[in-house]
């Protein structure tokens, strides 16, 4: 991402990039690629997850650990080929090689349509000229041991794959079966007078819309992006989470089914879940102004460390969660850097400015890499970070670059994949409305406050004092004729209306109609072109998060703190702004996914009943996602007996060959010791061990001294 490079080179200095993976170096193609691609995340999550695929499959065919993901399960085992690819030369020219072959042929495929193709494949062709590679060389068959026609190869497997896994890419991705049940909202137009079905979504009609890459969409009607997608075959998700709905011809595939979301009720005001919802929405853009005097401390100090069991349990309780008319949540902050043993900073900064700056930060737009590509942004700006150690899990020896990034990406690249699968089939089935929509539909409709006051409806908008009124006559906004008396208002951002330059206007805070309610978002994108139940961000960041801690060994930014520099008046894009610099700062990678989702209230994009689903089935799927691509980087050790995967109450035989005093000791897949024998052993011989107080789960057995660690060539569970 545009913005996050900025980040790195002027906290770190622009060397810090010179001694990059070639995975790394094809894993910032892929990005540049999506950011030049129609904005789409589901799409973007599964060309990250492909091209990960590729570089781990190619890595791990030469290890003698590792077990391919997508080979060792269509092709049979590439062991039989490795002498082939040793005879060729180093290993790891050949690696480079093969790795840099697939990505280039998986990109010429993916991105032979994209609006930016020209300028991607420009980019990827350079990239290949620089290595002295022949991109015309397309031959597939690897059995002579020519890396470029195994690089080759695996494309071909993997585009074969994507053809038949569900996300019809053959037909460019269009939707199947779904149609959507409102007529669309014109938001050249006042109000919402075609909604029918208030909890479902609605299409947008803008008038020369521009999706979060740049890129001009006819028709100014989107479709829904993805309302199917649960069908595509996902990374680790099983049918353990999996629920079938059945709904208009299609069965829609729902993993870690949340359930409905609030559904609007004919009862009063606030005790509506619903209007609740929205309605804070609404009163959240009132936050949106530079001349708020509100101050907020935007450091980990006082913002962050939000335990999961703090979230609220059912939608009736997200009131003492969320701040309703302050904005936040009820996270408390740190009182320490545990790098640095020092306390955090106070950083304060007007809220104003916090808010715009979150929503924009994290709405990944323009020149989007999406929130999955996003994420690994994020991945690398950690890799770079002169703090960071390759040590897998935090624990053990440094991996190498290659290992290091291809098994993150990996890691990052299933599970951004899954969260997509997962997200986008909850946002297909439950196909619920956006705030655009629920806003405008509640103020046609009147008041639901108070049943003897004017223009009372069941349906209509929630009544805030200071934020939610109805118009009255005298009222600024009454109109000339008094047209607007009885009409809702809003004392919030005023909207995309109230700027012509967003080089030097700011739109600012003030009483509106309702029915004139935008997002905090350009008047040329307004709002995704897919439901918000439940929410991407939410879901992506804290899956991301989840893999980002496991993946590390700590919960912490390298140094203890993430940064990313905010200058003033130019960062903003949908209008003029920040009023100061100041910086954006997470203790840990769960701090800036929950940064994420609140962006998206304050944005506009979501009511909070979206977030907290997606926080907690995110959280499930970065774990599952993990332990399931772990098990990949020691597959064929375990197929070989070098590892073994339940020993509990099993007699072992242990064979070994030394000849120097070596302990039998036994590890977990972190490094930590779990097991350690007093006998020494100096000889040929066998011994017979029970183990019966690990629990089931990969190990390694190893002998050592203070001074070797060797793994064991055989094992023998009897």
């Amino acid at each position: 991402m545009r913005k996050l490079l900025f980040i790195i080179l002027l906290v770190f200095g622009s060397g810090v990039l010179s001694a990059q993976s070639i995975a790394r170096q094809w894993n910032e193609e892929i990005l540049h690629a999506i950011r030049n691609d129609f904005a789409r995340p589901t799409v973007h999550a599964r060309n990250l997850f492909h091209s990960s695929i590729a570089m781990y499959d190619i890595w791990a065919t030469f290890d003698p650990n590792a077990k391919p993901f997508l080979l060792g399960n269509t092709v049979g085992d590439f062991t039989s080929n490795f002498e082939g690819f040793e005879a060729s030369g180093d290993i790891s020219e050949a690696r480079k090689e093969a790795i840099s072959y697939a990505v280039y042929r998986l990109m010429k495929h993916r991105f032979a349509n994209s609006p930016g193709a020209e300028d991607i494949f420009q980019s990827i062709d350079a990239l290949m000229d620089s290595y002295g590679y022949n991109k015309n060389f397309s031959n597939t068959n690897y059995s002579t041991g020519n890396p470029a026609a195994f690089g080759n190869y695996v494309a071909q497997q993997l585009i074969e794959f994507g053809l038949q896994d569900g996300a019809n890419e053959a037909g460019d991705y269009e939707n199947l079966f779904y149609e959507p049940l409102n007529e669309p909202l014109d938001t050249d137009n006042s109000g919402n007078p075609d909604m029918t079905f208030p909890n479902n979504w609605q299409p947008l009609k803008v008038e020369n819309y521009v999706d979060q890459s740049g890129n001009i969409v006819p028709g100014g009607q989107p479709p829904f992006l993805s309302p199917e997608w649960g069908q595509v075959t996902p990374f680790s998700l099983t049918d353990e989470f999996l629920e079938k709905h059945p709904r208009d011809g299609f069965e829609y595939y729902v993993y870690h089914d949340p359930g409905d979301p609030p559904y609007i009720q004919d009862g009063l005001g606030l005790s509506d879940n619903y209007k609740w919802g929205f309605s804070m929405v609404a009163v959240w853009a009132s936050h949106l102004d530079k001349n708020d005097s509100t101050m907020v401390d935007i450091s980990p100090a006082s913002l962050g460390n939000l335990p999961m069991e703090t979230y609220p349990d059912s939608f009736s309780n997200y009131d003492t969660f969320y701040n309703f008319l302050e904005g936040g949540d009820p996270s408390t902050g740190r009182d320490l850097n545990p790098v640095t043993g020092l306390p955090y900073e106070p950083q304060l900064v007007p809220r104003g400015d916090y808010a715009r700056v979150l929503a924009e930060f994290w709405a990944d737009g323009p020149d989007s890499e999406t929130p999955p590509g996003h994420w690994f942004t994020i991945l690398n700006y950690v890799n770079d970070h002169p703090q960071h150690t390759r040590k897998f899990r935090g624990v053990g020896n440094e991996l190498d670059e290659l290992e290091w990034d291809v098994k993150s990406y990996l890691i990052l690249g299933g599970t951004m994949h899954d969260v997509a699968v997962c997200a986008w089939g909850i946002k297909g089935y439950y196909d619920y409305v956006r705030p655009i929509s629920a806003i405008r539909y509640m103020a046609d409709q009147g008041q639901s406050s108070d049943p003897d006051g004017d223009s009372y409806h069941p349906h209509g908008i929630p009544l805030v004092p200071g934020y939610i009124e109805v118009v009255k006559e005298g009222d600024l906004l009454a109109g000339a004729f008094n047209e607007n008396v009885g009409k809702i208002k809003l004392f919030t951002w005023r909207g995309p209306q109230f700027i012509i330059d967003p080089n030097e206007d700011e739109a600012g805070v003030g009483w509106i109609l309702a029915e004139e309610w935008f997002p905090y978002q350009r008047p040329s994108f307004v709002t995704p072109p897919f439901a918000g139940y439940i929410s991407g961000h939410s879901t992506f960041s804290r899956a991301a998060a989840e893999v980002l801690t496991l993946l590390t060994g700590d919960e912490y930014f390298p140094g203890g703190m993430g940064v990313f520099e905010i200058p003033k008046d130019t960062f903003l894009k949908f209008e003029k702004g920040p009023s100061v610099p100041f910086q954006l700062q997470w203790a840990t990678y769960q701090d800036a996914s929950d940064q994420t989702s609140l962006s998206r209230i304050w944005g506009g994009i979501h009511p909070p009943c979206d977030d907290i689903p997606g926080r907690i089935i995110g959280a499930s799927i970065g774990v599952e996602a993990f332990k399931f691509a772990e098990s990949y980087f020691y597959g064929k050790a375990v197929e070989q007996g070098r590892i073994f995967p339940n020993p509990s109450g099993e007699q072992l035989t242990v064979a070994y060959k030394t000849d120097v005093p070596l302990q039998l000791a036994i590890y977990d897949t972190s490094g930590r010791k779990v097991f350690s024998t007093e006998a020494v052993f100096d000889q040929d011989d066998e011994f017979n061990i029970t183990v019966s107080q690990l629990r089931a789960g990969l190990y390694f057995v190893t002998l050592e001294n203070d001074d070797n660690r060797v793994f064991v060539e055989r094992m023998v569970k009897k």
